[in-house]
């Protein structure tokens, strides 16, 4: 197909040469001798004035019907501008309508829509300005994650959807079966489809280790499902998730490999998404850009969780989830630090054991294990991760401590047996993240179709 992208035609000198452009129409405006159209087609936040004259094209009766919605094939010449608000447009030679949007039964019409609207309508909400910029932002994000890895040669495992084991332990899992239960029989998992329970991945970190002691640095890139029933502006049922592992690495390097990839992925975006970012601080975030160029510019702190607990007792706040050693830190004591304390992101490791999960490496206190949280201001957690428990014998006490079925996790017991090293890891969620960089307060806008408790339309 010959056409030109309009972020192109946008950034091209006026050559007057001729160009094709394709796209939705925002609005059509002019009277009995020339129309203008502002002609968008998802490339860039900006449209393009489209000059139809009523002697340049023969269907100019057809053009003056076109409204907001409709997706038109225009021909013409990119020339100077000679009205304000833009450098070039387009002086149209041929207009075709390849689809006609129904007059004012189009739901975009040219007003303030809210977003709790919007989402109503999925399926049409990624033509609004402010659902273009967030998925521009969330194609950039993406791509720099990949970028960030294939350029330090990790490599991409793509690990299963399907599984048999629960890595969180937490039990919050979608379950999979072709047995019709609405018969009201009881469930017989050996004659299912796969001869035993198998629920959607919670995570492919288990697999990703696996990997990790074969190729040495890999990471994982997919939906994760996760059966919480917490219908708030920070959960999904399904989001996506980017889950590295490095053999032969300790905490130390986990947190440092962590620190570098948030930094960069924010970088990439800033250089890549200016104008996008720009738009949805005006609108949703007035400190955005400055609070992402904080993130960049700093170095994170470091502390354990000991000390954390410690500053968050002696800090006169009146918090509402207990700020005592061995409970879990909340996004009010996450957000205490980053924001008032330390005023910049912060890293805590070495949790109390009992809080975390089965496969994080003991360490030798007997108390707490070599695990770390990244927090971010505004938001709080934004990655956890860990060193693995590498030690075949530490990592069967602690299997059996919690009551979880060593036979369900033979494969990976394996791993210790034959050759072990020393690995860790971590997880970031796509979602978050996004949310975080456009600023966006509700984690349904930053997910084309948000699959929550009640919800799974489109």
């Amino acid at each position: 197909m010959n056409r030109t992208r309009i972020a192109e035609l946008l950034r091209a000198d006026p050559s007057d040469a001729p160009i094709r452009l394709m796209g939705w129409v925002r609005t059509r405006r002019g009277s009995k001798r020339v129309n203008f159209l502002a002609v968008n087609d998802g490339s860039c936040l900006e449209s393009i004035q489209v000059v139809v004259g009523g002697d340049d094209v023969p269907n100019f009766d057809e053009v003056q019907r076109i409204t907001t919605g409709c997706a038109v094939d225009v021909e013409g010449r990119l020339v100077a501008s000679q009205g304000k608000g833009q450098s070039v447009e387009v002086q149209a030679t041929a207009v075709r309508v390849l689809g006609w949007a129904e007059g004012e039964a189009y739901p975009l019409q040219k007003k303030g829509h809210t977003l709790e609207f919007l989402r109503q309508i999925a399926h049409l909400r990624p033509r609004t300005n402010t659902f273009g910029a967030v998925f521009r932002v969330r194609n950039a994000l993406a791509d720099a994650i990949h970028r960030f890895f294939q350029s330090r040669g990790f490599v991409w495992v793509h690990t299963p959807i399907l599984t048999g084991s629960d890595c969180e332990g937490a039990g919050e899992m979608f379950h999979v079966t072709t047995h019709d239960l609405a018969g009201g029989a009881p469930y017989d998992p050996a004659s299912d489809f796969f001869g035993k329970p198998v629920h959607l991945t919670v995570s492919g970190q288990l697999e990703g280790e696996l990997f990790a002691t074969a190729l040495g640095d890999i990471y994982t890139f997919g939906p994760t499902f996760r059966a919480e029933n917490s219908n708030t502006p920070r959960h999904l049922a399904e989001f996506w998730m980017v889950e590295p592992e490095m053999a032969f690495c300790d905490l130390a390097g986990d947190m440092d490999l962590a620190e570098d990839f948030v930094k960069a992925i924010i970088r990439d975006v800033l250089s890549g998404c200016g104008a996008d970012l720009e738009f949805l601080q005006e609108r949703y975030d007035k400190e955005l850009l400055a609070t992402l160029q904080h993130i960049v510019a700093s170095s994170f702190e470091r502390i354990t969780y000991t000390e954390a607990i410690r500053l968050l007792a002696e800090s006169g706040e009146s918090f509402e989830y207990p700020t005592e050693w061995g409970h879990d830190l909340q996004t009010e004591h996450e957000r205490w630090l980053t924001e008032q304390y330390f005023q910049r992101p912060v890293i805590v490791c070495d949790y109390p054991r009992d809080i975390k999960a089965f496969y994080m490496r003991q360490n030798e206190d007997g108390k707490t294990v070599a695990a770390m949280d990244v927090l971010f201001p505004r938001i709080g957690e934004i990655i956890g991760g860990s060193q693995r428990e590498e030690r075949l014998d530490r990592l069967q006490a602690r299997i059996r401590e919690l009551g979880i079925d060593e036979k369900t996790l033979w494969w990976y017991l394996e791993t210790r047996r034959f050759g072990t090293v020393p690995h860790a890891g971590f997880g970031l969620g796509l979602e978050r993240c996004v949310q975080f960089v456009t600023g966006m307060a509700n984690i349904r806008d930053v997910i084309p179709f948000p699959r929550t408790p009640g919800s799974a339309d489109f």
